[in-house]
Parts: structure tokens; sequence; C-alpha cells
């Protein structure tokens, strides 16, 4: 059996379905206690009251059916009417006369009971009305005509338990109420620890401390550890990379002023100039390499900016070095802000508008704003990259030269590599797929708003 459609409707949050598992409970028992025991038990004691009813209207249904005429059946009737606490009429109205039939008002579940055990026991009873205030009203035929009988309601059936329901309902919405505080404080280290593990992949550190059940406490601590040797691994590898950097930059430097003060031989031109080429390519590796293994997320803090006004930036600086760019669309500044780093989204999408130019003629910069991330959207008319190939394109040091025009420039294979590491250290993602518009590539760099 397919239960698809129930996970729709049940709530998402741990919050949300803590509390149904806290409601239907004391809603079931509400149920079940007054359906089941309540009304089942008035049920009983309405029908006890009832039958003790019937055996005086019956007797005073004899009486008057034995009187020798009409006078003698109403002071019969008047004298055992006067001490049973009824209400005599005969003969009957001609409104109650005319009356055929059973009335009851909508939810008194009581005089069902009531008119099923007046109409067992009375042969003649022509309409029972229970609609008239706490009156019951009856109409039965007699040898002298038809009689009315009316009398008030607490006679037949027990009160309604509204006490005992409103006793009910107001306990059960104070366990509500209370059970409520007490899972909203059980919850709040939950809601804390994902705020700051949230944070953390976001290159953000706040300040967290383990609290709550033993279970979150313990969880908790987890995080705070993984984190510790998460930052002491960031601090190794920055430091492994400045070694690396004296250690490689040193000989690059010294090779090629080497290779520059070698004396100009005709013979020995040609791979000299090879040899330069290859130092040349070596540093621009070494260089590539340091870009993307450094973690620029920590040259910056997180700022509150508005993305359309730092796209523009972005797009008029790349025009003025000479870059065949455009801001195909942008909402416009100050509709919405997002909290990032602004110089790592501006590499991101620095390198997004390289690789658009170097392998098309041109490069299209969009901002779509949505309700809870921001697309920026980088399009050129490259030859852009086959789907089946956009997953390894990410890939670092991946160069898909069958795919993309190398006539423009060779890069090493890094600029989606490190646009993706920024987008994951904000919370985003980077997404290829193919522009509809310039037919080449189309990459969105997704952040969180």
């Amino acid at each position: 059996m397919n239960f698809d459609w129930l996970k729709q409707i049940l709530p998402r949050g741990l919050y949300g379905r803590a509390a149904l598992i806290l409601i239907v409970p004391i809603v079931t028992i509400q149920l079940v206690v007054s359906v089941v025991f309540i009304q089942r038990h008035f049920e009983r004691v309405t029908k006890q009251m009832t039958e003790t009813m019937l055996r005086e209207i019956i007797l005073l249904d004899q009486r008057v059916g034995e009187a020798a005429d009409l006078a003698a059946a109403q002071a019969v009737g008047v004298t055992l009417a006067e001490p049973l606490g009824l209400e005599f009429i005969l003969p009957a109205t001609p409104e109650a006369a005319a009356e055929q039939g059973d009335f009851r008002r909508f939810g008194d579940f009581t005089g069902i009971v009531v008119i099923d055990t007046l109409r067992e026991g009375l042969a003649g009873l022509r309409s029972v009305d229970l609609r008239v205030g706490a009156q019951v009203q009856l109409t039965l035929d007699t040898p002298k005509g038809v009689l009315e009988l009316s009398f008030g309601r607490g006679r037949v059936s027990a009160s309604n338990p509204h006490q005992l329901l409103v006793l009910m309902v107001a306990v059960s919405l104070l366990m509500t109420i209370i059970a409520y505080l007490f899972l909203r404080n059980q919850l709040r280290p939950i809601w804390r620890l994902a705020k700051a593990a949230e944070a953390f992949g976001r290159g953000q550190v706040v300040l967290y401390r383990p609290a709550g059940a033993t279970e979150v406490r313990s969880a908790g601590a987890a995080f705070l550890e993984m984190r510790a040797r998460i930052e002491r691994q960031i601090e190794q590898r920055r430091l492994m990379l400045s070694g690396i950097s004296h250690d490689l930059r040193t000989p690059l430097t010294r090779l090629r002023l080497g290779l520059s003060m070698l004396p100009d031989d005709p013979e020995t031109r040609d791979e000299v100039a090879a040899l330069e080429r290859d130092v040349a390519e070596m540093a621009k590796l070494v260089d590539a390499f340091l870009a993307f293994a450094r973690d620029d997320a920590t040259a910056d803090e997180s700022q509150l900016i508005d993305p359309c006004e730092l796209v523009a930036q972005i797009v008029g600086d790349a025009e003025r070095g000479g870059q065949p760019v455009r801001l195909h669309e942008c909402p416009g500044p100050g509709l919405a802000e997002i909290t990032c780093r602004p110089d790592a989204i501006r590499r991101a999408v620095e390198n997004l508008i390289g690789n658009a130019v170097r392998y098309g003629s041109r490069a299209d910069v969009s901002v779509q704003l949505g309700p809870r991330m921001v697309r920026i959207i980088v399009e050129d008319d490259g030859p852009g990259i086959p789907p089946e190939r956009r997953e390894e394109a990410i890939k670092p040091f991946t160069r898909l030269d069958p795919a993309r025009n190398q006539d423009r420039g060779q890069g090493v294979g890094l600029g989606l590599s490190i646009a993706a590491d920024i987008l994951r250290g904000h919370g985003g993602s980077l997404r290829l797929g193919e522009s509809d518009r310039l037919g080449g590539l189309r990459a969105e760099l997704v952040l969180p708003r």
C-alpha cells in the first residue's frame, strides 16, 4: 500500500512532528472517553429515566381511557397529572393534534434514546417534540381524543456532560501548553546545533555550546570536535602551501634567471626558448594549483551585500579590461541582500566570465532573484559542454579539449573547480547547462538568501 500522499500532508520539521505526536494521543483519548464511555453511560441513564417516566404516562393513559366520558377523563387526568408533574391537555390543541412524527435538535443524541423508549412503550403515540427548550411534548391517541402531555426534559434524560467535557478540554489545553514549552526547550539545542553546522558549512564560525538532553549534548560535542579537526587541517594546509609557495617559486625564479643569462647562440636559441616556455608553464601550473588549494574564504569576512550591485561592478571591470561581456538582466539594486564573502564570489564570477570569453566570442551575465536563493548566470556562445561530461568538467585539472575551443587560450582546468568550491563554501552550488539564448554553456551560481 502506497502512503506517499500521507507523507505530503505530515509536517516535515521535527518540531511539527513532535507536536503531532503529543496532540494525536490527547485528541484520541478525549474521543474515546467522550464517545465510548461518557455517551454510552448517559444513554443507559437516559433509558432508565425514560422507562420510569413511561410508567407514569401509561398509568395516566389507562385512567383517561377508562373514564366514562370526556369530562370524567379530563377530571381524572388533571387529578393525576398535577402530582406527577405533567401538563395535561385533553383534547389537544389543533396545532399539537396536527403534528405527526418525532422532532429533536441536531446533536441531541440522548433524544434518540428518549424517542425510541417512548415509542416502544406507547402504542398510540403520535408525535414527540424535543425542540422546545427543556421540555418534552408528546401527543397520543386515546378513546377520548388526542391527549397532549408535556414535562421537563430533565425527568427523562440526564443533562449532557458539558462540565466534564469542558474540564477535559481545559486540562488537555493546559497539558498541551506545558508539553509545548517543554518540547521547545528540548528542540532549541538541536536548532542551535543545526545553525552552527550550517554557518560552519558557509565558512563562518559561530559561538556554540552543547546543551539539552544527553544525546543532543553528545552530538554537539562531536560537532565541536569535528569543527576543531577541520580548522586544524585548514591551518596545516595553509602552512604547507606557504612552504610550497616559497620552495617552488624560488627554484623557478632561478631557472628563469639562468635561462635569461645564457649567451644568445643561434644553435641553442630554440632549445632555450623551449625551456623558457616550460618554466613559464610550470610557474603557471604552480600559481593555478596554489589558487585552487588556497582557501580564499578565510581572506575576507562575510558581509551583507547586494548581489546585483556586486555583479554590475564585476561586469563593469571586465568591460574596462577589454572583455566582450555585458550585463544582460539584473532586477536592480536594493531588491535583495545576501550574506557572503564578496571577494570569493567576485573570483568565482570572474573565473566563469574568463572561461566564457576564452571559449566563445561573447558572454552575458544575468542575476535572478528567488524567494530562497539568488542565481548568477553566465552564458556564452561557445561550443558548450556535453551533458555527460559536465560533472567531469567541475573536477580540478580537467581539460575537455575536444569539447572546447583551445585556440583562444589554454587553461589548466581549474576555473570551474574553483567556482564550485567557492559556492560549496557558501552553502550553494554550481550548475552547468546549455544556453537557450546564446547556444553555448550556461553556468549558474546558486547562492542561498
